[in-house]
């Protein structure tokens, strides 16, 4: 429901703040005192168009504010909010919209404090608020809403949601179909293209540290005469060959036999001494380990040739799957694991067109469900509406609601076995048509006559579906345009059973209407240092006698006794009702 609104600087209202009740919330005030103007603030901060007219005069910005709780509305709120990153808590108990509208023209929209595109407020405001007048949140002029409301009135929801989970398995199922139904010719090019890759990898025989190991070889080749220059000169330096040097072999034995003398003199030096020998062994191991490695020091003309064909190999699958080694092992095995889901494809393919059968039936039946709770329901709404059409002095109007198909091959099968086309909702298309008038055809409801007419009408539709309709706060204006008091009676009394489930705000000039009130809101308008701006003030019972029998012409002493009979009918209906 709408619980608080602030509206600065909008057109002839400088600062107003109200506080709205559940219930019937009654608006009355002399013509051209601000009670549109409200309206307009409401329909603006739920997304409607904005326009740089409605800034006050001598003002830079117009500001409005609502607060409302979701009610029924509150789960697929909570779903918009979180598809567009905005919900900060899931357990949030208001939710706060806010429109400003600057002079130069621009306007931002924010909700819960997060700015926010017209689109998102305007989709969420039609959760919250039917405006029946000459508003765009009339929610029964969208028939794309229709469905949803013959189903809520059906009983549906616990049906709607088996079929729903249900369809999103079956296309689930349509979506890996899809994947997997290639052409034959397409499918067959993949597998060669596979194949050949595979086997031009795994026939490399290529190892992830291969290419490293090769190239080290490459370079002891090239550098072969070199590294046999280095090592002859290494070993003379050992082993003394070279008569202008001595060897350090002989010179560590010499050192060797010196120190086993000293130790033999001065036993504190043995350390030192195992140390000197522990060198002479390693220099010996060097020694070794040079005499070795000379005899590898061979030039080969014909391994240095294949090292470069293998790594030019390597190379070649390295540009073609991935950059290094690594990359192409994991191509190859991303390659075979595709080649085997081709090769299986057949197989599974073939279940999965039994699951998508299999589906499609228990769908079908779903469906068939859903369009008999539709066919009874509908029967009983067209009948219940009608009714109230005649208690609103529309005894000729007639009301309709069409449930139609499309023939679709590829969709479910109704009750006689034919395909049809199908959504979310099943195959059902569902719109609400009225003929208001003896002789005319049924028309959609998006057609129909503005005015008071389509207000009564509107009332009638609510008041039958009120039970169905999840909407928390309903707005009538002009609702009484062309209806007399005998009628405006009746309509008041509808609005008040319709605020037992709803919360109602309804601008009337009916007094007779205006009986039923919950909360009574006098507008009005006065000139303030030399401004006009729009007062409302909330009525107790004696005002709002006044204020009807100034309703009826004047605040005489009859129309006031008048007023007050009316007040004490309402009451006693209102409780009769209770």
């Amino acid at each position: 429901m709408l619980k608080e609104i602030a509206i600065r600087n909008f057109a002839i209202i400088d600062d107003l703040e109200l506080t709205f009740s559940e219930g019937f919330n009654a608006f009355t005030g002399e013509t051209g005192a601000g009670k549109s103007i409200i309206l307009d603030a409401v329909s603006m901060v739920l997304g409607g168009k904005s326009d740089p007219t409605f800034v006050r005069d001598g003002s830079e910005r117009a500001v409005v504010e609502a607060v409302f709780s979701c009610g029924d509305s509150m789960e697929i709120i909570q779903e918009i909010l979180h598809r567009e990153e905005l919900l900060d808590d899931a357990d949030f108990e208001n939710l706060m919209m806010t429109r400003e509208i600057r002079a130069e023209g621009r306007s931002i929209a924010r909700i819960n404090g997060h700015n926010v595109s017209l689109s998102v407020m305007h989709e969420i405001g039609e959760y919250l608020v039917d405006i029946h007048g000459q508003s765009e949140h009339l929610s029964l002029l969208n028939p794309r809403k229709h469905i949803h409301l013959l189903d809520r009135f059906a009983s549906n929801q616990d049906l709607l949601k088996t079929y729903r989970e249900k369809l999103k398995e079956l296309q689930s199922v349509q979506h890996h179909l899809k994947l997997l139904r290639v052409d034959e010719e397409e499918s067959l090019r993949q597998k060669d293209m596979l194949t050949f890759q595979i086997n031009e990898i795994e026939s490399a025989k290529i190892s992830e540290n291969e290419e490293d190991d090769l190239k080290k070889e490459r370079d002891r080749l090239g550098n072969i005469e070199n590294l046999n220059k280095y090592v002859r000169q290494s070993l003379q330096y050992l082993d003394g060959s070279n008569p202008e040097i001595p060897g350090i072999i002989d010179l560590l034995g010499l050192l060797t036999k010196s120190f086993e003398n000293l130790v033999k003199n001065d036993g504190d030096i043995q350390m030192v001494s195992d140390s000197v020998f522990s060198i002479s062994d390693q220099v010996n191991e060097v020694f070794d380990f040079l005499q070795r490695y000379q005899e590898t020091l061979e030039f080969n003309p014909h391994r240095l040739e294949q090292i470069e064909d293998r790594l030019m190999i390597i190379n070649g699958l390295k540009r073609k799957y991935g950059g290094n080694i690594p990359n192409v092992l994991n191509f190859a095995a991303k390659a075979q694991e595709k080649l085997s889901h081709l090769e299986n494809s057949e197989e599974e393919i073939a279940n999965l067109e039994d699951q998508e059968k299999r589906f499609i039936n228990e769908l079908s039946l779903l469906a068939c469900k859903l369009s008999e709770n539709r066919m009874s329901s509908a029967r009983k709404v067209s009948h219940d509406i009608e009714i109230e059409l005649g208690d609103l002095r529309m005894t000729n109007a007639k009301f309709h609601v069409s449930m139609t198909t499309r023939a679709d091959e590829n969709g479910l099968f109704n009750a006689s076995g034919q395909p049809m086309a199908y959504n979310e909702n099943g195959f059902d298309d569902v719109e609400f048509l009225i003929a208001p008038n003896l002789g005319e055809g049924l028309k959609p409801l998006a057609k129909i006559a503005s005015g008071g007419e389509t207000s009564r009408l509107m009332l009638a539709l609510k008041n039958s579906l009120a039970s169905a309709d999840a909407i928390p706060t309903l707005i009538f204006d002009e609702i009484d345009q062309g209806i007399g008091g005998r009628v405006g009676s009746v309509v008041g009394e509808k609005i008040w059973n319709i605020s037992q489930t709803h919360q109602v705000l309804c601008i009337t000039h009916l007094p007779q209407l205006a009986a039923f009130f919950d909360v009574h809101f006098h507008v009005s308008k006065e000139v303030f240092d030399g401004r006009t701006r729009t007062i409302v003030q909330k009525m107790d019972r004696n005002s709002s006698i006044h204020e009807m029998a100034s309703l009826l012409g004047s605040d005489t002493e009859e129309n006031l006794l008048a007023a007050e009979a009316m007040l004490k009918d309402a009451e006693s209906r209102k409780f009769k009702e209770k």
